[in-house]
């Protein structure tokens, strides 16, 4: 058992909050602080608290549940997994790109987050992880970006509970995928919600009008992401594709 130098309370479970509201209550050194659950900057900052809080207190599986259907869908194809270059686009701390490594055994994991905390983060917890990792705002893709990502010659794509709520805006989703190339796997989890027709992130529509088209699905799956903080689950949707050609940019 990992030991800290702070102590976390939770809300009682009568907290009723949309999951971007969600907070908890930091105690270090006789001072108390409360922090959101999205304020990456400041969970990040302080180590094994995202790791505390999301996965053990809230049992957050999102990784295990997309590399598991990524590598079934890899191994009927009999591809090798040894050959993925992988961007784990919203690379966080490092969690999704190590749970890559474990379960799949990719040759190249190249990470790309839009906090830096985020790096600074998988470099104390997770060094040597990444081949690459890279602070940019994608949803500006210019030339420049355009060049670091393509050195990789990166033939998949995995984004993990990073879609909606302002994290990841559609544009820069769209302007990933499109520097994949044809044939280049694609697997992301997105809240139920933003699949339906209480969206207000605009990837209901963007989604809609790729499966089938530019994405190929292979599989998709409705599971619990992790408990909300009055201990209901959080229903998201996995899904695993294959990318057909580029994707309108809305």
């Amino acid at each position: 058992m990992r030991c800290y130098d702070y102590k976390v309370k939770y809300p009682g479970k009568e907290c009723q909050l949309d999951q971007d509201e969600e907070w908890i209550t930091l105690v270090s050194e006789g001072r108390t602080e409360k922090i959101r659950l999205q304020d990456y900057e400041k969970l990040y900052s302080i180590p094994g608290l995202y790791e505390e809080v999301i996965y053990e207190q809230l049992q957050c599986n999102s990784p295990q549940v997309v590399c598991s259907m990524l590598k079934e869908e890899i191994e009927k194809t009999r591809e090798q997994a040894a050959g993925l270059r992988v961007l784990d686009f919203g690379a966080g701390n490092g969690i999704v790109g190590e749970c890559l490594d474990k379960m799949i055994g990719c040759d190249t994991i190249v990470g790309v987050d839009i906090v830096e905390e985020a790096l600074e983060a998988t470099s104390r917890d997770r060094p040597g992880l990444y081949d690459g990792y890279y602070v940019m705002d994608l949803s500006k893709l210019d030339d420049h970006k355009e060049k670091q990502l393509a050195k990789w010659d990166l033939n998949a794509l995995v984004t993990v509970a990073a879609l909606g709520y302002n994290h990841i805006p559609t544009r820069a989703f769209l302007n990933v995928y499109n520097l994949l190339d044809d044939g280049a796997w694609v697997a992301f989890t997105i809240k139920e919600r933003f699949l339906s027709e209480e969206d207000d992130s605009g990837y209901k529509e963007i989604l809609h009008a790729m499966m089938g088209d530019s994405l190929t699905v292979l599989q998709d799956r409705c599971y619990c992401h992790r408990l909300s903080l009055s201990g209901e689950p959080l229903d998201y949707y996995a899904i695993v594709g294959r990318k057909n050609k580029n994707a309108t940019v809305w």
